[in-house]
């Protein structure tokens, strides 16, 4: 998997010129660090960018939980403030870390979109 045309960390094809792999959101050419992770484990289509966004500015509304489809933490978040603050602290660390799961429990981890440069 070596090969500049294959993501190093999940093995997806990847488009002519991308920096970033579409599928997982690793960097292309950049060395892999092997975590003890399932590699065919599925990955939410939700970006985890816009997730902390939602979290760092609105967490206290649930707005990132709404995001990812997680209706009824989300109205939990949104009638408490975020669990008095202290549930809003938590998914902040959590999205941040690249742990928080939408709600079919696949991880955020696709932080950009890939770019294509074009010739």
């Amino acid at each position: 998997m070596n090969d500049r045309g294959f993501c190093q960390r999940c093995g997806a094809q990847l488009v002519p010129d991308a920096l970033y792999c579409g599928r997982c959101g690793h960097p292309v050419g950049q060395p892999y660090r092997h975590l003890p992770r399932n590699p065919d484990e599925p990955i939410s289509a939700y970006s985890g960018l816009v997730a902390l966004l939602l979290c760092f500015f609105l967490g206290y509304l649930g707005i990132h939980r709404f995001y990812v489809g997680k209706i009824g933490t989300g109205i939990v978040w949104l009638v408490t403030g975020g669990i008095f603050g202290i549930g809003w602290l938590i998914d902040l660390i959590v999205i941040a870390c690249g742990r928080f799961r939408d709600y079919l429990g696949y991880r955020l981890v696709v932080w950009e979109e890939p770019v294509i440069r074009q010739a």
